[in-house]
């Protein structure tokens, strides 16, 4: 098992949230961290990210007890894959294959559940991807959790840096060039996009959990419009971030 970055200890009641995914090229690994940045921003987050790997997969079959038990007592799982012919890596697939053990407890029910990809193709049959994961969060009876804003891109003032600029809602779409390294992975506006996304599942996952008060952003297309151009002007990201 590989495990990054094991919580954040903060002054407020604990949720804990796991990023689960594989990479091949080091591309969705960085998805998968962006994410779980977003995730510490909220009070009381206790955030894992979790390696799938392929040397755990044995005859076609994966096994890591350690990581099947860090998921069962996790409030919130993200589960990322890349996009390879149109369908999840077949690690990760073997990944949820192994997961009939939780299935037929029930163990992850109504744990909250989200999902990221990554392809080099600007579609990829992408969409495939994050609806395979779903069904696979439906038949573990969890809530799932999409992403919550504004597409970007879409109109002749928009650019490739636009928050959501791929305009998916099911999960999170992001998309790096095959010859370029993971440095390159995704373009700025993935990447908030996937701080954002982590931010919004671990804030509903402290009101899912805790209880937490939760008052739900809103935004107008304007407003994402003036949020994406504000990225193409400053090199950090604008305090109108927060609340994803």
């Amino acid at each position: 098992m590989t495990v990054n970055d094991v919580a954040r200890e903060q002054d407020a009641p604990t949720a804990t949230v796991t990023v689960v995914h594989h990479s091949v090229h080091g591309h969705t690994r960085v998805l998968a961290e962006h994410l779980a940045d977003g995730a510490r921003r909220v009070p009381g987050a206790q955030v894992h990210v979790v390696e799938i790997r392929p040397e755990d997969v044995i005859a076609g079959r994966w096994h890591d007890a350690e990581v099947l038990a860090l998921l069962e007592r996790s409030d919130a799982i993200v589960f990322g894959s890349p996009t390879l012919m149109g369908s999840v890596s077949a690690v990760f697939k073997a990944f949820m294959e192994a997961a009939f053990t939780p299935f037929i407890r029930q163990a992850w029910k109504d744990k909250l559940a989200g999902a990221f990809t990554m392809s080099a193709s600007q579609s990829g049959d992408k969409l495939a991807v994050l609806e395979q994961l779903a069904v696979f969060g439906a038949q573990m009876g969890m809530q799932w959790i999409g992403v919550g804003d504004m597409p970007g891109n879409n109109w002749s003032g928009g650019s490739r840096d636009d928050v959501n600029r791929l305009g998916s809602w099911l999960g999170l779409m992001s998309q790096s060039h095959a010859d370029l390294g993971p440095e390159h992975a995704g373009s700025r506006g993935d990447l908030i996009t996937a701080e954002r996304y982590g931010e919004r599942i671990a804030r509903l996952t402290q009101r899912w959990v805790n209880a937490v008060p939760y008052e739900t952003p809103r935004m107008t297309e304007h407003e994402a419009r003036a949020l994406s151009a504000s990225l193409r002007e400053t090199a950090d990201a604008p305090a109108a971030l927060t609340g994803a």
